[in-house]
Parts: C-alpha cells; structure tokens; sequence
C-alpha cells in the first residue's frame, strides 16, 4: 500500500481512538483500516496502537510517529495544492485557538465572517486557556497574549493589553480611591484562580513590586470575577481588554493604573511552510486586519517574527 495513505488512515485512527470511526471519516470499510494498521505496523517494525476491547490508543512510539504523519501529510497536501492551482481557493477544515474569554470576544466575528466569505471552508475553534501547541495538536492558526519563545513558528503581532485592576463606580464610591497598591490590603479583592492568597505585581519608580493578599472571592473564569466586579462587590484583576466594553460605558473603572506593569503583546501565530495553504492565508489576513483594527488592543507598532 501507498505509504502516504497508510499514514492517513493511521493519523485518522489515532485522532478518533476507533478503528470503526476512522473508517466513517475515511470512507473505508473497518476491514480495510484494520489491514492498513497492520500493513505499516509490519512495515515499520513496532507497534503504534494498543487495541482493547474498550479503546484504541496510540502508544510511546505511536505517539511520535503521529507527530511526524501529520506535518508529512500537511506538507504533501500543501505540495498538491501549489502544483495544482487550488491553493488559490480558500477550502478545506482550518483548525483555530485562542484563549477562551478572547476567542469569543474578538476571534468568533472573524470567524464567522470568513466562513460567510469562503463557503468551502470549514473551521473548528479550540478556545482555551492554556497554551496550545500547534504542530503537535493539528492547528493551523492560533492568538496567544504574552511574549513567545523562539520557534520555527510565524508570528505577527496585533496588539498589546494590560493587567489592571477594575471596580464599579459604585464600589469606589462607598469604600473609597486607591492611591497606592498598598491601599489593597483595605479592599474586598477578587481573583480568577484555586488559590487562597496571590502574589500581584506591579511597577512603582520603575522597579517591581509584589504585593501578596487574600481575595474575599476566588474564581474559575474571568468572566465570574468581572460579573462580581460589575455588581460592586469588590476590585478584580483581569486583563485590559476583557473588561473594555464596560471600562467604555462606565460600568467599570480601572484604578492604579500609574501602577500597571509592562504591557503583554498579542500575536497570531501559524505554522511555516514551503506553500501555506490559502485558508490559513486567507484567514491570518483577516484576523489580524481585525485586531489591529481594535482599539480595546491598544496596537501601538506592527512587527513581525
């Protein structure tokens, strides 16, 4: 057999953890599969996948072999599409992260204008809070806050944002203004997190500082910890742009804001090839016309890496 198409009914395999489903995704009998499995099993002298009769599940040497079948498989479809002029057409399933309160803030509209765009498009977004690697989870593009390690990835940057602390108008009317971070200490705090007591950092005479305190309310998301902002019950440390709409409409104030520290910035980033394919082209193009559109990003200077 093809070894390029046993690798595919391998990665199919592995990504679905059933024989059975990789065959619904292939078009292939489970017979077919199975015999495929074997084939490059024998061919390459170990075993990839464990079978029960519960599971399937890629072992060790699986596991690395699956890393190395997706990129070979990309950039072979990446080959195909250049020779053959369909890289000219944005098709195919475009895999997308971001982090959750920002996917659904900023990188959602886009999304769903590129698919109103390009029809033959399909995306599938993974909007979470940790970092996501894109070679070794399939992704094609992802937004990520904070400065980057070196890497073979590409990376343009769209935007800045703050950590701040925020309150209503109503709190800071009835418990008083904060002139200093020390002040904290006689304020109701609210913090994301499973922690009792954080550490805050901030700038004062351009050295950090850390100021260790013990929120009255800790949460899982950040959208509990600006709902509780919002209602008066306290001050909440998030990031600038998470709470822009309602800084714009007064329903938030952000205090200490002398105090802040170094801005994080924000960059799309997508895997280097020889050929990207137009759908990931296509798609970093408008994403990043977009957030460096947004003023709730405080894009000061484009660069790229």
């Amino acid at each position: 057999m093809d070894r390029l198409h046993l690798m595919t009914v391998f990665v199919a395999v592995a990504e679905a953890e059933s024989f059975s489903a990789a065959a619904r995704r292939l078009s292939m009998s489970s017979p077919a599969v199975t015999r495929a499995i074997t084939t490059l099993e024998k061919r390459l002298g170990v075993r990839l996948l464990t079978r029960t009769t519960r599971f399937v599940r890629a072992t060790e040497a699986g596991l690395r072999y699956l890393e190395d079948a997706r990129r070979i498989i990309a950039e072979a479809d990446e080959a195909d599409e250049a020779v053959s002029g369909i890289n000219a057409t944005p098709r195919g399933r475009l895999m997308v992260t971001a982090p959750v309160l920002f996917g659904r803030m900023f990188v959602t509209p886009v999304v769903v204008e590129y698919l109103r765009r390009y029809p033959e498009v399909t995306v599938s977004a993974l909007f979470l809070d940790r970092v996501v690697n894109l070679i070794e989870e399939g992704l094609d593009v992802g937004v990520r806050i904070g400065h980057l390690p070196d890497s073979s990835l590409q990376a343009i940057r769209v935007g800045q944002v703050r950590s701040v602390l925020c309150a209503s108008p109503a709190y800071l009317k009835q418990h008083g203004m904060l002139s200093a971070p020390d002040d904290l200490m006689r304020h109701t705090l609210i913090a994301p997190g499973m922690t009792p007591q954080v550490e805050w950092k901030f700038m004062r005479d351009a050295r950090s500082m850390s100021l260790k305190v013990t929120p009255r309310l800790v949460v899982t998301s950040m959208d509990a910890a600006i709902e509780a902002a919002r209602s008066g019950f306290g001050i909440a440390r998030v990031l600038s742009y998470q709470i822009a709409p309602w800084v714009a409409t007064g329903e938030l104030q952000v205090v200490l804001d002398p105090f802040e520290t170094a801005a994080l910035p924000i960059h799309v980033i997508h895997r280097e090839g020889r050929q990207s394919a137009a759908k990931v082209r296509s798609f970093v193009d408008m994403v990043v016309q977009a957030l460096r559109a947004d003023a709730a990003l405080g894009h000061r200077e484009h660069q790229s890496r």
